[in-house]
């Protein structure tokens, strides 16, 4: 086997992609390229390869995934897409994603308690936009909806402090504000019942 090409990586600069018989095979380090002496033309052994993906790319891979954790706490697929980007190939990203969950530095269970415990603290919204949120973050939907069991969030209550907040000044028996706090609480993922819940109760305290 020989390297045929050596090309910056697209999305990561610090690293080069390296294609051996014409086809990729990994991505590697500048520092480490130079170090190993790799070269356009150069023989390289199965054993040198293994060497690189499964040591050099492994620890580079997971010393970056603990960096980017280390800022926020993030989702299994967020992370994924992260190491990806930065140009590790498959194989490493799934060997370093293994590695940070068995460490416990990735746990979607977790993830998905914490957020919603947040949202429901600090920006309360419908179960609907919950689970859209989680889903754009590639949670698995069992996890998601077991999170969402376990909160019991409270729809109604939400509707009715949403409404308050943005609706209380003025004449919920008026039909053009009717209809504005329908699409209000429409748009953010509430269902019939509840907005007409919602709506009446603000009303009835209103009037």
């Amino acid at each position: 086997m020989h390297i045929t090409s050596i090309e910056k990586n697209s999305r990561n600069k610090d690293r080069l992609s390296v294609y051996v018989d014409e086809s990729y095979l990994f991505s590697i380090s500048e520092e480490d390229y130079i170090r190993l002496n790799l070269y356009e033309k150069r023989e390289i052994t199965q054993e040198e390869i293994d060497y690189i993906k499964t040591n050099l790319n492994f620890n580079s891979a997971k010393s970056s995934a603990i960096k980017h954790l280390a800022l926020r706490i993030r989702t299994e697929c967020e992370v994924r897409s992260r190491l990806e980007y930065m140009g590790y190939d498959a194989s490493t990203v799934d060997s370093a994603v293994d590695e940070l969950k068995s460490m416990g530095y990735l746990n979607d269970v977790l993830y998905v308690q914490k957020y919603l415990y947040d949202r429901s603290k600090l920006k309360p919204k419908s179960k609907k936009m919950l689970r859209a949120e989680l889903q754009r973050k590639g949670i698995q939907e069992e996890l998601i909806q077991s999170g969402l069991d376990e909160m019991e969030i409270d729809e109604a209550a939400i509707a009715v402090s949403l409404i308050k907040k943005k609706f209380g000044k003025y004449n919920l028996k008026d039909e053009k504000i009717i209809k504005r706090a329908y699409s209000f609480l429409r748009h953010r993922g509430f269902g019939f019942d509840v907005i007409e819940y919602a709506i009446a109760s603000v009303s009835v305290e209103n009037s």
